[in-house]
């Protein structure tokens, strides 16, 4: 099997492709040798012209700067063998590399490089220079004085509310802290975690360890994703392989996810609330909190974006337009109970697959065989919980993930729900093109401007579909009732696609071969 499938067309195309499946896998099971294979990969592939500006290539030098003890020696070739010299994402993921590891003057050089070289798109490497420029400052305000408080310090520069700021986030646990003690599920201790597998063990080499949480022992398959503050393993509880969880593993320890899960448990009822993800119980040590949530295993939007750019193609339109009703229908039911994610992209977003096979009845209202087809949204550590802000509050401040933060926050100005819409456009134009969205100001038919897209809509797509999507959900905004505009632009997808007859019929055919080809992969 191994052998005819190196043999397939698309290896013989692309040598490098065998190698990512491989260090897929690897990243997967512990027990490969991922070090070696990344040094192996980049030695064969540093002098090979066809991949000396591609990103994938890029990635596995980074992959191998994280596993590396010397990442300085590592960097230092990257830079020799000139990947990606002319790519901003060279230096920006350099940069914030270096300043995890609290090298800030290194990461500044490494800004200014990129700068100097003029990569592109270089106003994408400018703002986040200024980004890291300003959590320069902010360090140094904190250094030079302990008095220095974050929240009282933006109050003044601005009306609105920092949901993500320390100190509110702080102040909300302690308002919500008698409702959170009472859900089904919170576990708490104010000892550290004490179990016989030390937790941060698993960062390296976490296939097949044990750990003890609450009198249940849950065998650790492997890392399934990983962030700043946080990483997911996927384990079977009490080695029961139908029985299989994500074990979310945070420091310090982090309730408020926890508390947004459960608000989705008692505000969104029925078949809606399977789109938002779920989690069982928490453990809470004064070291570290432990989620334990569902497992979905036929991975994210992401993955399936992925899988055409592997290719070199865009995600087919009426699979873009498919998946973009069912984002409006999402923030549409969570707008209307108060709640925003505030960290929407296709990373959080995990493929459902109908459990039988889909028919032509049902689409419009998602019933029968499309009501289990779709979407699931999670991470919640962003979440914001309306209901514990006065009417009418906005917000101030930025996410700080690229590519997703709002013109709003980009402007400096108060935002809403926002964040969520413009998330969902980007994760749209991911779909449509393959990359990031960047946005630009262009006439409007009024002798205004309106903010729309850079990259222009191909020929063959139903352009105006599109641009009174990006229109309406880029420009005046609604900030406190969004659900009609929400709506209505869900109804004019729906509307072209059930027009044409074969539009439903290549729908299903484009999943069934989506589901085939991803979940054996």
């Amino acid at each position: 099997m191994a052998t005819a499938l190196h043999n397939s067309p698309a290896f013989v195309d692309d040598p490098l492709l065998p190698f990512l499946w491989s260090i897929k896998k690897a990243l997967e099971d512990s027990t490969h040798n991922l070090t070696k294979l990344l040094s192996y990969c980049i030695n064969k592939f540093k002098d090979n012209h066809r991949y000396r500006n591609d990103p994938r290539f890029l990635k596995i030098w980074f992959l191998y700067m994280d596993a590396s003890a010397d990442f300085d020696c590592v960097f230092k070739q990257l830079l020799d063998s000139d990947v990606c010299a002319n790519d901003a994402s060279l230096y920006v993921y350099a940069a914030c590399f270096f300043e995890a590891k609290g090298r800030l003057r290194d990461a500044q050089i490494i800004y200014k490089l990129g700068i100097s070289r003029n990569a592109e798109p270089i106003k994408w490497l400018e703002k986040a220079y200024t980004l890291f420029l300003s959590r320069l400052s902010e360090i140094c305000n904190a250094a030079s004085s302990q008095k220095a408080d974050y929240k009282e310090s933006a109050t003044l520069q601005n009306d609105g509310i920092i949901p993500w700021d320390t100190s509110t986030l702080n102040d909300l646990l302690k308002k919500i802290n008698p409702l959170i003690v009472k859900f089904d599920g919170y576990r708490s201790s104010t000892k550290p975690y004490t179990g016989k597998v030390a937790l941060s063990t698993l960062k390296n080499a976490s296939r097949n360890k044990v750990i003890e949480i609450g009198g249940m022992k849950y065998h650790i398959k492997g890392c399934a994703g990983q962030g700043g503050f946080a990483q997911v393993y996927k384990a079977n509880v009490n080695n029961d392989p139908d029985d299989v969880v994500a074990l979310k593993i945070q420091k310090p320890a982090f309730p408020w996810e926890f508390y947004m899960y459960r608000q989705l448990d008692q505000r969104i009822s029925g078949r809606e609330r399977s789109s938002y993800g779920f989690a069982h119980k928490i453990h809470l040590y004064s070291d570290c909190s432990i989620l334990v949530c569902d497992y979905l295993a036929n991975g994210t939007l992401q993955d399936v974006i992925n899988s055409y750019l592997v290719i070199g193609k865009s995600m087919e339109e009426v699979l873009c337009m498919y998946y973009t009703t069912e984002m409006l229908h999402m923030i549409d039911t969570l707008h209307d109970v108060g709640l925003i994610h505030g960290d929407f992209k296709p990373d959080n977003l995990l493929i459902c697959y109908s459990r039988g096979n889909l028919t032509e009845e049902g689409f419009l209202d998602r019933s029968g065989s499309w009501g289990d087809q779709g979407l699931c949204l999670v991470d919640w550590g962003r979440g914001i919980d309306l209901h514990l802000f006065p009417d009418h509050t906005i917000f101030k401040g930025d996410c700080r993930t690229s590519g997703f933060r709002c013109i709003e926050m980009q402007e400096d100005k108060p935002w809403k729900f926002q964040v969520d819409a413009y998330g969902l456009c980007g994760v749209v134009h991911t779909m449509l093109h393959n990359c990031y969205m960047e946005i630009v100001k262009k006439e409007s038919s009024d002798g205004g401007s309106v903010y729309l897209p850079k990259l222009p809509f191909k020929r063959y797509w139903n352009a105006d579909l599109w641009k009174t999507f990006f229109t309406k959900m880029l420009n005046n905004y609604p900030c406190h009732d969004d659900r009609k505009l929400l709506q209505e632009l869900k109804k004019s997808f729906q509307d072209y696609m059930v027009s044409d007859p074969q539009c439903i019929k290549k729908l299903k055919e484009l999943l069934a071969k989506q589901r085939a080809s991803l979940c054996s992969a």
